[in-house]
């Protein structure tokens, strides 16, 4: 592990989804040492820290609403809608944007703080602001974005050595103008890897990997409730940032090792993983299967996601035609040990078949639904 982030929950009040936002300050009941103290622990173990904050919302049981009521968006004299018991600060006013950046920028500056997850949680409702005349009304959706990207103008100029993560209920914020900020993006809130499929694949049409925040999460999913392999949640993770949103002490021993040797290989392909070109192969949108490959900038190394949501039996034989290699150099493939030229990987294709295209052998584990493989193409003779 590389990194640590502690989540949601850590400031003010912040007891339940009811109360706490807005008061960016440690929670000394449950962090005595403050984000500082717990920073310093997480680097003494050799890892970054990094800290969650949803910065452009409140809950109205906090300290700050009660200071400043009218510094909410919401339309006089009509009732104020809330999603998840917070309410969307006003942040088209200049005082509102100043008293979070003091707020967040006091923690970045005591602790030893690597990135920071951007929330947000809910959409603009109400969007009326008391500062501003009513035949101006129409300008504060602009006017709040500009007020969101003053904050993160701010804050990534005082702090350049943050790495900031945007999020908005799961890729609903994910453009260009967030990205100019935040380099990553949580593509969504719906980490199954089976849905992730459809959402990477899609996101890739504008997006280059190594934007893309992906994790491999616990099952059964928290939304869909489906149970997939741990090397399939890893499969599809790799292709992204990477990282795990589960708890590592419920994971069984083997579970543990397998992680542990996920880890590697991400450290040892990322460069490839998150900067190679990235080839999009088989649409999880127009049939069963899924692949998408990234090649190095020499072309001496490509690894190939093959991806198969449900299993079929007496299935027919396939194979996969890849993009980008060089024709004339000879890769090894990691899964059989079998050498191929370029042209003939492009033209003919790789091999995909497996058991499930005939009868399976008693001494072979059976492959069952949410299946996945990594192909690791290094040349041999160039």
């Amino acid at each position: 592990m590389e990194l640590f982030v502690l989540d949601d929950g850590w400031f003010g009040a912040r007891s339940s989804d009811k109360a706490g936002l807005g008061d960016w300050k440690a929670n000394r009941t449950r962090l005595p040492g403050g984000i500082a103290g717990l920073a310093d622990r997480v680097e003494s173990l050799g890892l970054k820290f990094g800290l969650w904050f949803e910065p452009e919302m409140v809950n109205k049981d906090s300290d700050f609403y009660r200071q400043h009521p009218d510094w909410i968006l919401s339309t006089p004299d009509r009732s104020q809608s809330h999603g998840r018991f917070q309410h969307v600060l006003d942040f088209s006013r200049k005082e509102v944007v100043d008293a979070i950046y003091e707020q967040m920028a006091a923690i970045l500056r005591e602790a030893k703080i690597s990135y920071i997850k951007w929330d947000m949680n809910r959409s603009i409702t109400e969007c009326y602001s008391s500062a501003w005349p009513a035949d101006r009304q129409g300008e504060i959706y602009h006017r709040y974005i500009l007020g969101v990207y003053d904050l993160y103008d701010r804050l990534t100029r005082e702090f350049p050595k943050v790495l900031f993560e945007s999020c908005s209920s799961g890729g609903g914020r994910f453009d260009p103008g967030m990205l100019y900020y935040a380099p990553q993006g949580w593509v969504s809130d719906n980490s199954d890897a089976v849905e992730r499929l459809k959402i990477q694949y899609g996101t890739s049409m504008c997006y280059p990997v190594s934007s893309m925040g992906t994790h491999v999460s616990v099952t059964p999913n928290h939304q869909v409730f489906r149970n997939t392999p741990l090397h399939t949640r890893a499969n599809v993770a790799y292709f992204g940032t990477f990282g795990y949103e589960l708890d590592l002490n419920k994971l069984t021993p083997e579970e543990n090792e397998e992680v542990t040797v996920q880890i590697a290989f991400m450290k040892k392909y990322r460069d490839v993983l998150q900067f190679g070109s990235f080839y999009r192969l088989m649409s999880p949108f127009e049939g069963n299967e899924t692949a998408w490959m990234v090649v190095s900038e020499d072309q001496k190394t490509a690894i190939v996601g093959w991806y198969r949501v449900l299993n079929c039996v007496n299935g027919r034989y396939t194979r996969l035609r890849l993009e980008g290699l060089n024709p004339a150099y000879c890769y090894r493939n990691s899964q059989n040990g079998v050498c191929c030229f370029g042209d003939e990987l492009m033209y003919a294709g790789m091999i995909t078949s497996d058991e499930t295209a005939g009868q399976v052998p008693p001494d072979v584990t059976p492959y069952t639904d949410f299946e996945s493989r990594i192909y690791v193409l290094e040349v041999t003779k160039p």
